[in-house]
């Protein structure tokens, strides 16, 4: 192969060794680069990992310092100095801005994230302000009777003395047009039922019957005896115009008893009479009697 070479034409020999120098110069120049470009990213991974782990690690830890504190009137710094997270301190102000007091210990143990280490830790410390208490623990004491003119007083006695009167056995409220207040002097009847009682009576479209009052769960027996109906005056339906949607919002009238009466309008035309429907399943005697104050055709 040599000796080939060396009786090779002059110009081929150059051509050949100008071909072995640009390849030693090719490798010599991507040797060089690539150790470069490799350094740099290993300097830049390193930069890189550093800034991680500053950022991650490298924050400023406030130290726990545990004192006596209301959490009605306790500044941010105060807050973060017990131990509390940022988050935290910001849901006590957006507690407090909303009108929220702290009255107990216990309700601070409601603040969100709140551990029970954290509570229990807290707990000693914690001073609600006498200022935070509910006013009408001061009513009886001596000192606000003395602070009260002779007047309010007596206003007061006589408030007093109507909001815990009830009615004797024999008085009766009449069951469509007493209010909720009125409602509450019934024995047995409190803001609970008498609020149940109006609502009830609003779906109906007025009572007819004060038995009706046993279709209120839970309602006390006790109570029956001290109402009365004085205007049986009902809100009626029309049966032949409602939708299924508006006619299955009665009380006494489901999903399938409204479908019934849309059905029969539908097939037969508009109904004459609650009878219509006694051949229905859904309607038996007892739903038919019920409606009947209820409906019009």
């Amino acid at each position: 192969m040599w000796r080939d070479f060396l009786y090779m034409q002059r110009s081929d020999r150059r051509i050949i060794v100008a071909l072995l120098c640009i390849v030693v110069v090719a490798l010599t120049v991507v040797w060089l680069t690539g150790g470069r470009q490799e350094g740099e990213g290993r300097e830049n991974s390193d930069s890189i990992a550093h800034f991680r782990r500053t950022k991650t690690y490298a924050q400023p830890t406030r130290s726990v310092r545990l004192v006596p504190f209301d959490p009605n009137t306790a500044d941010s710094t105060l807050l973060l100095d017990l131990g509390l997270q940022p988050w935290q301190v910001r849901n006590i102000y957006k507690y407090r801005s909303q009108g929220g007091i702290y009255r107990r210990k216990e309700d601070f143990a409601r603040l969100y994230g709140l551990t029970v280490g954290q509570y229990r830790r807290l707990e000693p410390y914690i001073r609600i302000s006498p200022d935070y208490q509910p006013a009408s623990s001061l009513v009886g004491t001596t000192s606000v009777s003395m602070a009260m003119p002779p007047s309010a007083s007596r206003i007061s006695d006589r408030a007093a003395s109507y909001r815990h009167y009830k009615l004797h056995p024999g008085e009766t409220v009449d069951l469509n047009t007493a209010d909720t207040a009125l409602l509450k002097r019934v024995p047995g009847i409190g803001p609970y039922f008498a609020g149940k009682i109006v609502k009830y009576g609003e779906r109906l479209g007025g009572y007819v019957h004060v038995s009706q009052l046993d279709e209120i769960e839970d309602f006390p027996a006790s109570a029956l005896p001290y109402f009365t109906i004085q205007s049986p005056v009902t809100r009626r339906l029309n049966v032949n115009q409602l939708s299924l949607q508006e006619l299955k919002r009665h009380p006494y009238i489901n999903y399938f008893r409204a479908r019934a009466i849309v059905d029969y309008r539908r097939l037969h035309g508009p109904l004459r009479s609650l009878n219509d429907l006694r051949l229905s399943r859904d309607f038996p005697d007892s739903i038919i009697t019920r409606l009947q104050p209820y409906v019009e055709f």
